[in-house]
């Protein structure tokens, strides 16, 4: 029969657990002899355990890394309260007799119900209560008198048992509280280090203890020859203090204790808590092993599930290999290419591989022994980018060795690892294990996590240049001869059999690369452009339409291949296997980077000229929009304004200001749209690669109204938002209202409207990004320990249901299509 744990209850360490727990009694402050060596009965002392190598441990006789540590402990002059429990001590000073100590209530309450309402007299015994406070950080007073600790310790040892479990102290006896044996921790909880001048350096646990030994050894000493009761009171405040900031040095209303340098001591606490503490800087994330990091690069040749290693990066990482009879002529050949870096006997020695011992290694070589081979072509790794948000932060992907000095990744797996190239870096792992390659090939390769756990919808796709190709190639009639769909296809290294045909339409290039069981319909970008759907006869060529593998019609954009929309790769999804969604989206990458480098893609400052007529009807717009701006100010002067519902005059006035101002926005892109001459810059924004026509009207014509908060600027001097303008001037110019496109050059009231927008958008990044990861912190550790049952049922540990069906409707979004469920049969 198998044994179950019921509970576990924790409580607090008595005097005599600590004896029992300690194998030295601390006696002495000092650490070492003059020879070096640890003083015994010091809080150095050998029998607490060894950080030395070479050393054994007095107590277990281990060796460094083997020993655990011991505990000691000191044996206090005066009772210490324990710090992290003087709330606990304050609410049972509070609802305890002073005189009998019992608790103040005759029927069973919750101690906040007891200490809100404090009865004068004890209903036991009778005696009339004093009012207790408590000033921080360890102070009590009763009736205006102090309390110290022998006091409490003695009112506290006479609460029975069973009137503690009346109020739920569960924690062993009160008076543990109050500390009269302090636990000395073991050495290897505070290992020295030794510096490069040959001396030691402590840690600064040990130097609190060294403190606390000392003063109470002085405090000891005084009492022993009488010495006057403000001295032996110094003393025990001065014991206080250092046992209080020895487990936690960030105590309100208490100094901190620090190194003569002026740095603050690290308490326990501080040494267990936040981001460096023990549980998240060393528990939960730790330095490893067999890991590199560098910046990342972009190379849009290699495969979406490679990853570009640099020489020196694989040279250095190896992956160890057991030498079999299959093998080992391979091995031998690594050897002799200078491959391996360490060969390992089979009782463990470890031999680095040189040119002098090369051939004798070669020669000696044989089954039972292993290798670390280095890092080659075609190796499993993991690859991650901080911060690793969500599942797909962390990949596998397979290794291509490439000189240089960075990662390099494919530009279209950028989405999910949230990563561009601006100086990004990322971090690779050599797995170790087979167990791990298996595992991390089958659940982690980058082809397998196309499709978003989150919305069901590809997160990987093509990217920038790769999408203004592939529209460039695809839309219209153009035409390519053979001779230029294979230089095409050569240059982006597809070998693929073309069929035989003198003339091929880039929509016909684009079908070589789809499976043959593709049929769909769907709605390009440029489809947005116009009211009015006339499909196959859409004057933007926008309504795609495949059969069979064969584009139709319609225009490959961002809403067909790119991430996040791509229709093409959700349905790919639906009809092919993984390896063929990821041979597409390399090949697609590939074909349209190959195209654009043969017909070659610019931008220039002269893409943005508008015809002087055109700016003339622009400014004339500006103009009427101001007007009206001023009309609706002149209204609100004299009364007449239109107040809105909810709204207040003034509240009215800005809203109806803003919708005057942004529709004049609006109707001067519509402008810039119909007028400004076809370029790179153009492309780009039809296709989905980057920006939209808004950046390019603002570029080219005007700005616009720069918000703050959603709202016009405002902030500035008094009743005004610059000294350049009058006050009360409430106009589009006093507040914001950029006339002018970045091209023709901004006033330098405009400019400072425009860097206040762009401050408010570093801000807002920056204390977005910070308070959302906090939160997803939060919520991570609330629901880690929720799981799906075979029957869709969601639990936590205790077995307690949180949903009925998984997520409501039972469907894995990876699995979807885009969230839709497409039942078959």
């Amino acid at each position: 029969m198998v044994a179950k744990i019921k509970k576990i209850t924790f409580s607090i360490l008595s005097p005599n657990i600590i004896k029992s727990l300690a194998m030295v009694r601390i006696v002495t402050s000092d650490l070492y002899d003059v020879d070096g060596y640890p003083v015994e009965g010091g809080v150095m002392d050998p029998r607490l355990g060894v950080v030395d190598p070479g050393l054994h441990c007095r107590t277990c006789g281990s060796s460094i890394g083997e020993c655990p540590g011991h505990f000691g402990y000191l044996e206090l002059a005066k009772p210490v309260l324990h710090i992290l429990y003087a709330k606990a001590i304050y609410r049972l000073l509070k609802i305890s007799c002073k005189k009998c100590g019992k608790i103040l209530s005759k029927e069973p309450k919750h101690v906040k119900e007891i200490t809100r309402n404090p009865p004068g007299k004890c209903p036991h015994c009778e005696e009339p209560q004093g009012k207790v406070k408590f000033v921080k950080p360890y102070t009590f007073y009763e009736d205006k008198e102090e309390m110290n600790p022998e006091q409490i310790r003695e009112r506290f040892e006479r609460v029975p048992d069973e009137e503690l479990r009346k109020v739920g102290f569960l924690g062993g006896r009160p008076e543990w509280l109050i500390m009269t044996l302090l636990p000395i921790s073991p050495v290897t909880t505070r290992p020295s280090i030794t510096l490069e001048s040959g001396e030691k350096s402590e840690d600064d646990l040990t130097h609190k203890l060294v403190d606390i030994v000392r003063i109470n050894q002085s405090l000891r000493e005084n009492i022993d020859i009488g010495a006057p009761d403000f001295i032996i009171k110094d003393l025990w405040e001065l014991l206080q203090y250092h046992v209080s900031t020895y487990f936690d040095n960030e105590l309100t209303g208490a100094p901190q204790a620090r190194h003569r340098s002026g740095r603050p001591l690290k308490g326990m606490i501080q040494r267990l808590k936040r981001k460096e503490g023990r549980i998240r800087g060393n528990l939960l994330g730790k330095r490893v092993n067999f890991s590199s990091r560098t910046v990342i690069s972009p190379d849009p040749r290699i495969s979406i599930n490679e990853v570009g290693v640099p020489t020196v990066v694989a040279q250095e990482l190896t992956i160890d290999v057991p030498v079999t009879k299959l093998n080992i002529k391979f091995i031998k050949d690594l050897m002799a290419m200078e491959k391996v870096n360490y060969v390992k006997r089979p009782e463990g020695r470890r031999i680095k591989l040189t040119p002098e011992n090369k051939a004798d290694l070669i020669e000696n070589l044989t089954e039972g022994w292993s290798v670390d081979r280095q890092l080659a072509d075609g190796d499993i790794v993991l690859f991650n980018r901080q911060p690793s948000l969500h599942r797909p932060s962390i990949m596998a992907h397979r290794v291509r060795v490439m000189p240089y000095k960075t990662f390099r990744i494919a530009p279209q797996v950028c989405p999910p690892y949230n990563a561009d190239f601006d100086g990004d870096e990322m971090n690779l792992h050599a797995l170790q294990t087979e167990e791990a390659r298996v595992e991390a090939s089958e659940l982690i390769d980058v082809k397998n996590n196309i499709i978003s756990p989150r919305f069901g919808g590809p997160l990987i796709g093509l990217d920038l240049d790769q999408i203004s190709g592939m529209y460039l190639l695809t839309r219209g009639k153009n035409t390519y001869t053979k001779k230029q769909v294979l230089e095409m296809f050569g240059r982006a290294g597809i070998d693929m059999e073309i069929p035989e045909k003198e003339v091929f339409t880039g929509k016909e290039v684009f079908s070589l690369l789809l499976p043959k069981n593709l049929s769909m319909e769907f709605k390009a970008n440029a489809c947005e452009q116009c009211n009015t759907c006339l499909r196959d006869k859409c004057k933007y060529d926008a309504w795609v339409k495949i059969k069979d593998g064969q584009l139709v019609t319609g225009t490959i954009d961002s809403a067909a291949v790119g991430a996040f929309k791509g229709k093409i790769i959700s349905r790919l999804h639906r009809v092919v296997d993984t390896e063929e969604i990821k041979n597409f989206i390399d090949n697609s990458g590939r074909l349209a980077v190959s195209f654009v480098v043969a017909r070659g893609f610019t931008i220039g400052i002269s893409d943005l000229d508008l015809p002087p007529a055109v700016m003339e009807d622009v400014n004339k717009r500006v103009d009427k929009a101001e007007k009206e701006s001023n009309e609706l100010i002149d209204k609100f002067g004299h009364k007449h304004l239109k107040i809105l519902p909810g709204l207040t005059a003034e509240q009215s006035l800005e809203t109806q200001i803003l919708n005057v101002l942004s529709g004049a926005l609006n109707d001067i892109s519509e402008i810039v749209e119909k007028e400004i001459k076809p370029s790179d810059v153009i492309i780009m924004a039809n296709s989905g690669a980057k920006g939209s026509l808004v950046n390019i009207t603002q570029m080219a014509a005007c700005v616009g109204q720069e918000a703050i908060l959603g709202q016009r600027i405002k902030r500035g001097y008094l009743k005004r938002t610059l000294p350049h303008f009058k006050k009360g001037d409430l106009s589009a110019d006093a507040h914001g209202f950029v006339k002018t496109g970045f091209k023709q050059a901004l006033t330098p009231t405009e400019l400072f409207w425009n860097v206040m927008n762009g401050r408010e958008g570093l801000m807002d990044k920056s204390l977005r990004t910070r308070k959302s990861g906090y939160m997803q912190r939060r919520l991570i550790n609330a629901l880690q320990d929720l799981h799906i049952n075979h029957n869709m049922v969601v639990k936590n540990s205790a077995g307690q249901i949180i949903q009925f069906i998984a997520g409501e409707d039972g469907v894995d979004p990876s699995k979807s299509d885009s969230g839709e469920v497409h039942w078959k049969g």
